[in-house]
Parts: structure tokens; sequence; C-alpha cells
């Protein structure tokens, strides 16, 4: 004997489940939607702000060259040569920074590919880790020619107040320099962990 179950009440009832169903993920998609353009927003707010640091070294950088003439040549009679060392590492430093920023420029963070997105930012932040690997000895190499400089002017080096002085701003170069590094590579893992936390949920 065959018994029907469904009944108009019974068929009303599931009508209605299946409904509360298709509204329940009407808005968890718009709620991913509204997730991912948060996420976005976020990313591209981090990205520019790291755009923006670069721009300020590139600046700095830049100013240095007639500055450093100014201050070594004019002011404390350094050689001429070391002015101009100091001016192509400036131009490298300015040089490899704008080459780095081209990855955090050239990304649509609002509607672009992520999977690209996370490619430029790793490839930058590794590029940015690297650096140090250039800017470390060339940083060394280069005050170690400036104490030489200061020597040749005063040969009681210990007791010179510019030597000092430069030990103490490069302490405080140092400082800043590896706070800016350390800084932008934990933005950079930011937006990798955001890209992956967005992909992972498509």
């Amino acid at each position: 004997m065959n018994t029907d179950y469904h009944t108009p009440q019974a068929d009303k009832e599931l009508e209605t489940m299946r409904q509360q169903l298709e509204t329940l993920k009407r808005k968890l998609s718009q709620q991913d939607i509204v997730n991912d353009r948060i996420i976005r927003k976020s990313m591209k707010h981090t990205a520019n702000t790291i755009r923006r640091r670069y721009y300020a070294i590139m600046a700095l950088s830049l100013f240095v060259i007639p500055y450093s003439y100014w201050v070594f040549v004019q002011m404390l009679n350094i050689s001429t040569a070391f002015w101009i060392g100091t001016c192509v590492m400036m131009l490298i430093c300015c040089g490899a920074t704008f080459y780095n920023s081209l990855n955090v420029s050239n990304t649509n963070m609002a509607t672009g590919n992520l999977v690209e997105v996370s490619r430029r930012m790793a490839r930058a932040k590794k590029f940015d880790s690297d650096w140090l690997l250039f800017g470390i000895p060339a940083i060394l190499v280069w005050f170690g020619w400036l104490s030489y400089e200061i020597y040749k002017l005063d040969n009681d080096l210990l007791n010179n107040p510019i030597f000092w002085g430069g030990c103490i701003g490069g302490i405080i170069g140092t400082i800043i320099g590896f706070y800016i590094h350390f800084r932008t590579q934990h933005q950079y893992e930011d937006i990798i962990d955001q890209i992956e936390e967005i992909t992972a949920n498509q």
C-alpha cells in the first residue's frame, strides 16, 4: 500500500523553508561581498602607505646630494671624491626604491586579480628584504670612508666632535632605518595574509 505523505500543508512548509534558505544564501553572499570590499579597501590603504613612504625616501635621497656637498665639501672641507661617492650611493638607493615602488604602484586593489597582486607584494617584500644585503655593507663602507676623511683633517679622531657627531647620527639613522624596514615588511605580510583570506573563501 502506497502512502502519500505530501500534504498541502507539508508542501507549503517545504516551500517556506526553501525560500528562507535562499534568503539566507543571498544574505551570506552579500556579506561576503561587503567583507571583500572592506578587506580590499584596507589593503589599498596599506599599499598607499608603503608607496608614500617610498616616495619620501626617494625625495630624501635626492635632497642629500646637494645638501651633502654643502656640509662635507663647503663646511667640513672633506674631499670631493667622498661627496661623489655619497651621491652615487644616494642615486642607487633612489633607483632601487623607485624600482620596488613599481610593484606597489602597478596594482589594482579594488577590482584587480588578487593572485597577481599577491605575487607583486611577495616580490616587493623579498626585494625590500634583500636590499639589506647591499644597504648594510654600503653604509659600513661609507662610514669607514667618512672616518678616514675626518682622520686626514685631524689625526686625533677620538677627540674630534665631528666624528662623534657622525657616530651618533649613524646610530639614530640605523634605528630609524630598521624601524622603517621592519614596519614595511610587516605591512607587506598583512596584505599577503589578507589576500589569502579572501581567496580561501572563493
